[in-house]
C-alpha cells in the first residue's frame, strides 16, 4: 500500500482511445479493458489514473497488477483486499483498477460482489478472451462495458515517434506497414524488435494458449500457427494434410481447437466469404489476419517482405475496428475482391488492397474484378487501395498510403 503513495506514474504518451470516467447515476458497471498482450491496456489504466489524481488523491485511487509475483493467485486475496485497504488509508477507495484480474481463481464472483455491495468504480483488464463478452461468466453479463485496446494505429505512431514532418510520412508508413505497431516494438531500436516480437510470440503460446488450455503438444501448436503466419487461406483439411506430411498427427478436431485458441487470445481473426447463403459462408474457406504486422514480418517466411499482404493485414484491421461486419468475395470466375463491408443487411462499400498496381495485366486484374463485384452486389461505394497515382474508371474512389491511416495529409 505504500508503495503506491509513493510510486511515480510512467512517462504516458496519449492514445486516441481513454477510459471513459464519467459518473451514470443509477448505473453499476465494471469498465473491463481486453486486448492482445502488450498492446498498451495498462498505460490506458495510467492514463485515466493521470486524470483523476488532478483532482483526487492515490487514496481515492487505488492501482494493482496481479502479475507482481508478490501477490498470491488466490482468492482469499481478493476477499481481504478491500478491508485491507480500508485499515490501511482511512478509507475505502472511489477508483479501483486491477490489471490482469483474471489470474485470480473466481475473481468475477468477487467482482459482482463489489459491484452490488460498494460505491466504487472498477476499471480491470485481461489479456486473454476470458474478459471478452464472448466468454464473460455469467455473473457478469449485462453488469460490465467491454473496451478493446488494439496496437497503434498509425496517427498513434507518429505520435510516439514524435514524428510531424510530411517529409518523413513515407519513410515511417513503411516501417510502420513492416513492424507494426506494438507500443514497446515502436520505441524499440530496429535490432530488438525481432527479437521483441517473437518474444511476444513465445509468451501467448505458452500463457494464453498452452497454460489456459492444457496443451501437450506445443510443438504441433507452434507448428500450426506458423502454417498460418505462411497462409493465405485457411482450411482445417489443408492443416491436417500439412501437418501429416511434416510427420505431426493431429486429429481435425484438435485443429479447429488450436485455430479458436489462437482467436480468443486476439493474435488472429478469421474473415469469412461473404455469400447471402449461410451454407456458403461455412463451405469456403477463411482468410487469415494477425493482430500485428510485425507477426508476418519477425515470423513468416513466405509474406515478411511482402507488402501487398502486409498492407491487407493492415487494411483488415482498420475496417475491422469501423465495422465488425467485414467479408471478403470471390465469383465463379475466380474475380476476388479483399473486403466487403455490410450495413444493414446490405453491402455497403468494397475495398480492393494492391500495394504496387503499376503492372498493366495487375490493374486490370484487380479494377475488373472491383467494378464486376460492385455491379453484382450493387455497391457503388468502389475503393482501391494503392500506393500509385493511377487513373481510375468513374465510381471507383483511390485511397492513397499512408493518409486512408490517418496519416499527417489526412489532417
Amino acid at each position: 500500500m505504500t508503495e503506491w503513495l509513493d510510486r511515480p506514474l510512467p512517462q504516458i504518451i496519449a492514445r486516441d482511445q481513454s477510459l471513459d470516467l464519467a459518473v451514470i447515476p443509477n448505473v453499476k458497471k465494471a469498465t473491463v479493458i481486453t486486448g492482445f498482450r502488450r498492446t498498451g491496456k495498462t498505460y490506458l489504466l495510467f492514463s485515466a489514473i493521470e486524470k483523476l489524481l488532478v483532482s483526487a488523491s492515490r487514496k481515492d485511487v487505488v492501482y494493482l497488477n496481479f502479475e507482481d509475483e508478490r501477490i498470491p493467485q488466490q482468492t482469499d486475496f481478493l476477499s481481504r483486499l478491500l478491508p485491507e485497504i480500508h485499515a490501511f488509508y482511512s478509507q475505502k477507495p472511489k477508483y479501483l483498477f486491477l490489471d490482469e484480474l483474471q489470474n485470480i481463481p473466481f475473481w468475477s464472483k468477487w467482482l459482482r460482489r463489489i459491484l452490488d455491495t460498494e460505491d466504487i468504480r472498477l476499471f480491470v483488464t485481461g489479456s486473454s478472451s476470458k474478459m471478452s463478452s464472448f466468454e464473460l461468466p455469467t455473473e457478469l453479463r449485462g453488469r460490465s462495458w467491454e473496451q478493446t485496446v488494439y496496437p497503434l494505429n498509425f496517427s498513434e505512431f507518429l505520435r510516439f515517434k514524435k514524428e510531424n514532418s510530411l517529409s518523413m510520412e513515407t519513410v515511417l508508413f513503411e516501417e510502420y506497414l513492416l513492424w507494426g505497431g506494438l507500443p514497446e516494438v515502436v520505441l524499440s531500436p530496429p535490432a530488438k524488435r525481432q527479437e521483441l516480437l517473437q518474444l511476444y510470440f513465445q509468451t501467448v503460446v505458452r500463457k494464453e494458449i498452452t497454460d489456459r488450455f492444457k496443451i501437450r503438444n506445443t510443438t504441433a501448436l507452434k507448428t500450426v500457427l506458423k502454417l498460418i503466419l505462411n497462409s493465405t487461406y485457411l482450411t482445417v483439411s489443408k492443416l491436417y494434410n500439412n501437418l501429416k506430411s511434416l510427420g505431426l498427427a493431429v486429429g481435425k478436431t484438435t485443429l479447429n481447437q488450436y485455430v479458436s485458441y489462437a482467436e480468443s487470445s486476439y493474435f488472429l481473426s478469421l474473415l469469412r466469404y461473404y455469400s447471402p447463403s449461410m451454407k456458403n459462408q461455412l463451405q469456403y474457406p477463411r482468410k487469415p489476419y494477425f493482430i500485428d504486422n510485425g507477426f508476418l514480418t519477425s515470423l513468416s517466411t513466405k509474406f515478411s517482405n511482402n507488402y501487398g499482404r502486409l498492407l491487407e493485414n493492415l487494411t483488415y484491421w482498420k475496417l475491422f475496428k469501423e465495422n465488425e461486419n467485414v467479408f471478403y468475395h470471390r465469383d465463379e470466375k475466380s474475380r476476388e475482391v479483399d473486403f466487403i463491408v455490410m450495413k444493414n443487411g446490405n453491402v455497403s462499400s468494397i475495398y480492393q488492397v494492391c500495394y504496387d498496381i503499376s503492372d498493366r495485366e495487375t490493374y486490370d486484374r484487380e479494377v475488373n474484378s472491383l467494378v464486376r463485384l460492385g455491379k453484382k452486389f450493387h455497391c457503388e461505394s468502389l475503393f482501391l487501395l494503392t500506393r500509385n497515382t493511377v487513373p481510375t474508371p468513374s465510381g471507383i474512389i483511390l485511397l492513397s498510403l499512408p493518409e486512408f491511416f490517418g496519416g499527417l495529409m489526412s489532417k
